[in-house]
C-alpha cells in the first residue's frame, strides 16, 4: 500500500513537473517578448529621436507631433516598459525558476537517493539471508548485521525525507502557478497604472485577497513543515530497534493469536534437479488464501489455498527461520524463509490458525487465544519418560503368526468398519504428548534384574566384537537408520493407519503451536529381535522395543520422511489392560525404507518363530519315541527277569526234590543264625534279600 501511495504521488510529481516545464516556457516567452517590446520601445523612441534629424522627413515628422501629441513621451513608454519587464522578472519569472530548478530538482534528487538507499537495503538483506548456520562466523555475521542496519537506517530516513518533500509538494503546487501569476498581474497593473487610471477598485481587491490566500498557505506549508521535522525526529528515535533485521523478542514480543499476516518472506524456487534459487517478495493472507505481489505489480497473486493446510519449520540448506506450507490434498507444497525469528514464528502461528477457519468467526482472535490455550493444556509434557517406558514393557503375547503385513505396513486385516472411525476414536483429545526422549533406558530384557551401578549398555550397531557378547549380535537383519523424534503419545486403537497419520497431524500441530522445533537425532537400529534408539554420541542405547510388540507401523501419505509405529504395553492409566503407544519420527527420506526394514525383520522373525516350534515338535516327538522305546526295553527286560525266575525255580524245585533233607538242615541252620541276629538283623537280612 505505501509503495501503490508512493507511485501514486510521483506520478503526480511528474505531471506537475511536465505542466511546469510548459508553464515557465510560456511564460518565459511572455518575459522574453516584454523584454524584446522594452527594447522595440526604447530603439523606436530613440530612432524617432533621430529621426528628426533627417532633412527629408523634418516637414513631415513637425506635422506628426502636432497631430499625436503623445510621441514625444515614447521615451516615458520606454521607462514603463523597463520597469514592467523588471517585475515580470522579480514577481513572475522568479517564483516559477525557484519552484522549477529547487523543488522540482530536489524531488527527483531525493527519489535517486531514495532508490539507491532501497538498492543497498535490498543487497543488504539479501547477504543477510545468505548468512550460513553451520559455518558461523562472528566477523562476518557483524559486519552483515552493521550492514543491515545502516542500510535499513539510511533507507528509513530518505524515505521520510522523500515522502516529506512529496507532501509539500502538495502544498507548494497550489502557489506554484499563482505566485507567477499573481506577480503578472501585479506588474501589469502596475504598468497600466502608469498609463491609465482606468482600473477598478474590485480588481485590486481580488489581487489583494490573492495576495492574502497566498500568505496564509505559505505560512500553513511552514506549519506543517515544523510538524513533519518533529516527526521525522521522533520516528528515528523510536525506530532505531526495528532497524534490527532480527530484533530481540523479549522486547518485541510473537503474536500467536493472529489470523491476518503481511511481509516480506523469501521463497525457494527449484531450477533444477538439485540446485533451487530465492525470491524476495511481499506476502500477505487474505481470508483463508495466501498472497504474493512482487514490486511493481498493481495487485496480488494466489500462491496456496491454506484452509486445512500443515505448516512446520524445516531445516533447508543453509538457510534459517525456513517453514514449509503444504495444501490439503497435499499436492502443493511452498518453502519460504522469514527475515527473523518473530516473524518465522508469527507466520507459523498465523498460517496455523487460519487452516482451523477460525477468520470465519466473529472474535478470530479470542477463538484463536482459547484454541492455543486448549491446545497448550493438552500437549503437557509427562513428567518422567522413563517412568512412562518402564510402565510399558511389553508383555509376552504377541499377535497370532498368521496376520499379514498391509501395504501400508500395518499388521492384520482392516475391516471396512475400522477405516470409518472417528478421530476421537482414533486419539483421545486429552491425551498428552510427549516431545522428547528424556533419559536413557536399560536394554535389559524384562524380568532381568539390573545390577547396582550398571548403567545403559553401549551398543555397537555394526555388530562389531567388543567386551561382551550383544543379545542383537545373533541376529540376521541389521539395517540402521538415522532418525529424529518428533513425539509420542497413547492411542485408542492399533488396528488401522489412519491412528498413525492422526498421531502425526496432533503432534506436528502441537509442536507449531507452542514453537518447538527442537528434534533429539538418534539411529534407529532393526534388527530381528527389536527396535532400539542408539545416541550417536555415546551409542548408549535410548529405547528398546521389542518386535513382537510392534503392532503397526505407516509412512505419512505425502511427507515420506515422516513414519510412526504402535507400540502395544501392559500397564498404563489401567494396570489391568493394554495399551498402545504411537511413536512418531522423522527420517531423511528413508520412511518407507525403514517400514520396508520393518516388515523384513517381522516376516524373519516370524519365519524363525515357525521354525523353532516346528523344532521343539520335532524334539517333543523324539522325546517320546525315546520314551517309548525305553518302556519296550524295559519290559523286555522285565519279562527275560520272569523267564530267568522261572528257570531257576524250576531248577529248585528240582533240587530239592532229590535232597529235601539236607535243605531241612540248611534252613535250620539259616533260621537259627536269624535268632542269633536279633530283630535288628533280621531287618537287614529281609532288606538285603
Amino acid at each position: 500500500q505505501t509503495r501503490s501511495l508512493l507511485g501514486v504521488f510521483e506520478e503526480d510529481a511528474a505531471a506537475i513537473s511536465n505542466y511546469i516545464n510548459q508553464l515557465f516556457q510560456a511564460m518565459h516567452r511572455i518575459y522574453d517578448a516584454q523584454n524584446e517590446l522594452s527594447a522595440a520601445t526604447h530603439l523606436t523612441s530613440k530612432l524617432l529621436k533621430e529621426y528628426e534629424k533627417q532633412v527629408l522627413c523634418k516637414s513631415f515628422l513637425s506635422t506628426i507631433f502636432l497631430k499625436f501629441p503623445s510621441f514625444p513621451c515614447l521615451p516615458q513608454l520606454s521607462s514603463c516598459h523597463a520597469v514592467l519587464s523588471t517585475q515580470l522578472a522579480d514577481a513572475m519569472m522568479f517564483p516559477i525558476t525557484q519552484f522549477k530548478e529547487r523543488d522540482l530538482k530536489e524531488i527527483l534528487t531525493l527519489k535517486e537517493v531514495f532508490q539507491i538507499a532501497s538498492n543497498d537495503h535490498d543487497a543488504a538483506i539479501t547477504r543477510y539471508s545468505r548468512l550460513s548456520k553451520r559455518r558461523e562466523n562472528e566477523k562476518i555475521k557483524a559486519e552483515v548485521t552493521e550492514d543491515v542496519y545502516t542500510s535499513r537506517k539510511k533507507q528509513h530516513q530518505t524515505m521520510m525525507h522523500y515522502f516529506c518533500a512529496l507532501n509539500t509538494l502538495q502544498y507548494k503546487k497550489k502557489i506554484a502557478m499563482l505566485e507567477p501569476l499573481l506577480g503578472y498581474m501585479q506588474a501589469q497593473i502596475s504598468f497600466f497604472k502608469m498609463g491609465s487610471e482606468n482600473l477598478t477598485e474590485q480588481l485590486e481587491e481580488f489581487l489583494t485577497n490573492i495576495g492574502t490566500s497566498v500568505q496564509n498557505v505559505r505560512r500553513e506549508m511552514e506549519c506543517e513543515g515544523e510538524n513533519m521535522q518533529q516527526t521525522i525526529e521522533d520516528l528515528e528515535v523510536a525506530s532505531d530497534p526495528l532497524y534490527l533485521p532480527d530484533p530481540d523478542t523479549t522486547k518485541f514480543p510473537v503474536h500467536r493469536n493472529l489470523t491476518r499476516k503481511a511481509g516480506y518472506l523469501n521463497a525457494r524456487n527449484k531450477t533444477g534437479l538439485v540446485s533451487s534459487s530465492w525470491e524476495r517478495q511481499f506476502y500477505f493472507t487474505q481470508g483463508g488464501n495466501l498472497m504474493s505481489q512482487a514490486r511493481g505489480d498493481v495487485a496480488g497473486g494466489l500462491v496456496m489455498d491454506i484452509d486445512n493446510c500443515s505448516v512446520m519449520a524445516v531445516d533447508c540448506e543453509d538457510r534459517r527461520y525456513c517453514f514449509q506450507i503444504t495444501s490439503f490434498d497435499g499436492k502443493k507444497s511452498s518453502i519460504l524463509q522469514a527475515e527473523s525469528k518473530k516473524d518465522y514464528e508469527e507466520w507459523i502461528c498465523t498460517i496455523n490458525n487460519i487452516s482451523k477457519q477460525i477468520y470465519l468467526s466473529e472474535n478470530p482472535e479470542e477463538i484463536a487465544a482459547r484454541v492455543n490455550q486448549s491446545a497448550l493444556e493438552a500437549v503437557t509434557p509427562s513428567p518422567s519418560f522413563q517412568q512412562r517406558h518402564e510402565s510399558m514393557r511389553p508383555t509376552v503375547q504377541s499377535r497370532p503368526p498368521a496376520a499379514r503385513t498391509s501395504s501400508t505396513g500395518s499388521l492384520g486385516s482392516e475391516s471396512a468398519a475400522l477405516s470409518a472411525l472417528s478421530l476421537d476414536s482414533l486419539v483421545a483429545p486429552d491425551t498428552p504428548i510427549q516431545f522428547d526422549i528424556i533419559s536413557p533406558v536399560s536394554e535389559d530384557l524384562p524380568g532381568q534384574a539390573k545390577s547396582s551401578g550398571q548403567s545403559g549398555r553401549r551398543t555397537n550397531p555394526f555388530g562389531e566384537s567388543g567386551g561382551s557378547k550383544s543379545e542383537t549380535e545373533d541376529s540376521i537383519l541389521h539395517q540402521l537408520f538415522i532418525v529424529r523424534f518428533l513425539g509420542s503419545m497413547e492411542v485408542k486403537s492399533d488396528e488401522s493407519p489412519d491412528v498413525v497419520y492422526e498421531t502425526m497431524r496432533q503432534i506436528l500441530a502441537a509442536r507449531a503451536i507452542h514453537n518447538i522445533f527442537r528434534m533429539t537425532e538418534s539411529h534407529l537400529l532393526v534388527t530381528c529381535d527389536c527396535l532400539k534408539l542408539i545416541d550417536p554420541q555415546t551409542q548408549v542405547t535410548r529405547l528398546r522395543f521389542p518386535l513382537p510388540n510392534v503392532v503397526l507401523y505407516a509412512t505419512h501419505q505425502e511427507n515420506k520422511r515422516l513414519f510412526g509405529f504402535v507400540l502395544r504395553t501392559s500397564g498404563g492409566r489401567v494396570e489391568s489392560r493394554q495399551t498402545s503407544i504411537c511413536y512418531i519420527f522423522e527420517s531423511n527420506n528413508e520412511g518407507e525404507k525403514i517400514c520396508d526394514s520393518v516388515g523384513l525383520a517381522k516376516q524373519i522373525a516370524f519365519h524363525a518363530e515357525l521354525d523353532r516350534k516346528a523344532s521343539e515338535k520335532q524334539k517333543e516327538i523324539d522325546r517320546v519315541k525315546e520314551k517309548q522305546q525305553k518302556e519296550l526295553n524295559k519290559q523286555k527286560q522285565i519279562e527275560k527277569d520272569l523267564e530267568e525266575q522261572s528257570r531257576l525255580i524250576a531248577a529248585s524245585s528240582r533240587s530239592n526234590q532229590s535232597s529235601g533233607e539236607g535243605q531241612f538242615v540248611v534252613l535250620s541252620s539259616s533260621q537259627s543264625e536269624d535268632s542269633d541276629l536279633g530283630e535288628d538283623g533280621k531287618k537287614k537280612r529281609e532288606s538285603e534279600a
